[in-house]
């Protein structure tokens, strides 16, 4: 989720911005590695971004978010080290920026550093209360270290906030079946399936 919804904001910014001169030559680099990026050639995608980010063309939010990209792309390849090191160059370059907390903290959830995972999902919700997506992700790291009733606490405000998000009803699902509850459990699963449906 957190990729599409990145890809998305990266072609957004990048209409917005190419009529700006500050942007030139990087955009090109930066929107072709969105496209590689999109059709799964994640080697191709890295070293576009890293020619866009190389030109100094990009302004800080649009630098910014290309280290963050080039995260996605790094995660997708199975380096998390890597993503997170993007995603951390990010933050510096603009601490106020949600999506790549959100970002680095699924990076060291994939690592199994839930603490650290937790630590940024937090971050990404105080800037943006309102993205369902930080709650969803911090239920599942919550469930990683055995805390059920934080992971349903935070599967219930992502439901609240946006309540088709299949993906918080399939983790309350799981917390609920770990804590026993079979019929909660069964609900939530039914629910995610008749969204995937899209009933």
């Amino acid at each position: 989720m957190k990729k599409i919804l990145s890809a998305a904001v990266l072609l957004l910014s990048l209409t917005v911005c190419l009529t700006s001169p500050v942007w030139a030559g990087g955009s090109e680099d930066a929107k072709s590695g969105n496209t590689a990026y999109q059709e799964g050639n994640y080697d191709k995608a890295i070293k576009l971004f890293t020619k866009a980010i190389a030109s100094g063309e990009l302004s800080r939010e649009n630098l910014s978010k290309t280290y963050n990209y080039r995260g996605d792309a790094w995660d997708d390849k199975g380096n998390s080290d890597k993503a997170i090191a993007d995603y951390t160059k990010a933050i510096e370059i603009n601490p106020q920026y949600a999506g790549a907390y959100n970002s680095r903290g699924f990076a060291y959830e994939e690592k199994g550093d839930h603490d650290k995972a937790i630590a940024d999902y937090t971050r990404a919700i105080e800037i943006d209360p309102k993205d369902a997506g930080p709650y969803c992700n911090r239920c599942l790291a919550w469930y990683g270290k055995g805390d059920y009733d934080k992971a349903i606490a935070d599967c219930n405000k992502a439901i609240k906030i946006d309540p088709k998000l299949t993906l918080a009803y399939q983790n309350r699902g799981h917390a609920w079946e770990k804590k026993g509850n079979a019929d909660k459990a069964i609900a939530d699963y039914k629910k995610a399936a008749k969204l995937q449906q899209g009933d």
